[in-house]
């Protein structure tokens, strides 16, 4: 039977997205969600969370949402100084500029070893969170079915060569116990059987998925030696705007290559709107215009709502 998971980003990203969130969490409309840690609003969110729990259905799953590229370095600019802005706290390097890391032989050992730190704070400071998520909702009597780790990443930064091996390393060396690591494994022929929705993507996301593909052979290999599920996503290519219309005419055939394939799909939403007075230094404009503050966020929250009735006309017993 195929394991789909209605997954959503970025909680804890900002106040606003947070509370968008919670409300599909309190429909029981989400199976899994990502905690940002290293944002200002992360204990204010955290809290919010914690105390809707007794109102839910079930707690998702939640991942760590390791992130790089936005937000404040938790490890302090001391520790990690190529990864934050001159003369701040706030991380510095761009996607490229991460990727260019991995590459570059006079830089890549301090910029890992920079990353193991950076990457095992926000590891602990999430799952501690986490871990007093899933405390609630056990003395609640809310069933949550996560029992260890779980890990993704913000804009799946974590694929990138150098800081996939700063990650395992770090997994190694204390112990981690995981349950999950995300995959971005996206099935590239499927956007491109529907020919009436060629025009309707972004070119650059084409870019990222072939990119992604290429580096998650990795990934592959240690879910194999691992034991862990072996999975597909979905949510690439359309990033920024899963609306439900083209979901409806993708889904068939995604769906039934995962189940043949015997891995898991994870459907990736980003159902959170930032608002307007929340913009701030730690996201910038471009990206809050770009991405955060569109009313596509909504289009995906309709999308979310959606989903499981989805689910149910394809897959009838």
């Amino acid at each position: 039977m195929l394991r789909i998971d209605i997954h959503a980003d970025d909680y804890a990203l900002t106040v606003g997205t947070s509370r968008d969130m919670l409300s599909c969490m309190e429909k029981g409309q989400l199976d899994s969600i990502s905690v940002t840690p290293n944002m200002s609003c992360f204990q204010e969110c955290m809290e919010m969370l914690y105390q809707a729990i007794p109102t839910f259905p079930f707690l998702p799953k939640m991942s760590v949402h390791l992130d790089f590229v936005e937000g404040h370095s938790l490890a302090g600019v001391e520790c990690v100084p190529l990864l934050v802005k001159e003369g701040s706290d706030l991380m510095g390097l761009s996607w490229g500029g991460l990727f260019i890391s991995s590459y570059l032989p006079w830089k890549r050992r301090t910029a890992k070893e920079q990353l193991k730190k950076e990457i095992k704070i926000q590891i602990e400071t999430a799952q501690a969170a986490i871990n007093h998520a899933m405390n609630i909702a056990e003395k609640q009597g809310i069933l949550c079915e996560q029992k260890k780790l779980r890990i993704d990443s913000h804009q799946h930064t974590h694929m990138i060569p150098i800081i996939w091996e700063a990650l395992t390393e770090v997994i190694q060396e204390e112990r981690y116990e995981l349950e999950y690591i995300r995959n971005s494994k996206e099935m590239l022929w499927a956007f491109f059987s529907e020919i009436s929705l060629w025009k309707t993507y972004r070119p650059v996301n084409f870019i990222k998925n072939i990119l992604l593909s290429f580096y998650s052979h990795k990934v592959e290999r240690y879910t194999r030696t691992h034991n862990l599920n072996p999975m597909y996503l979905w949510g690439l290519i359309m990033s920024g705007h899963m609306d439900y219309d083209r979901i409806v005419m993708l889904y068939p055939k995604i769906a039934a290559q995962a189940e043949k394939d015997n891995r898991g799909l994870e459907i990736v939403f980003h159902p959170g709107r930032m608002l307007p007075e929340e913009v701030s230094e730690e996201i910038g404009d471009k990206a809050a215009s770009h991405f955060y503050l569109r009313e596509d966020r909504y289009v995906e929250m309709k999308a979310v709502g959606l989903m499981k009735s989805l689910q149910l006309r394809h897959f009838v017993p």
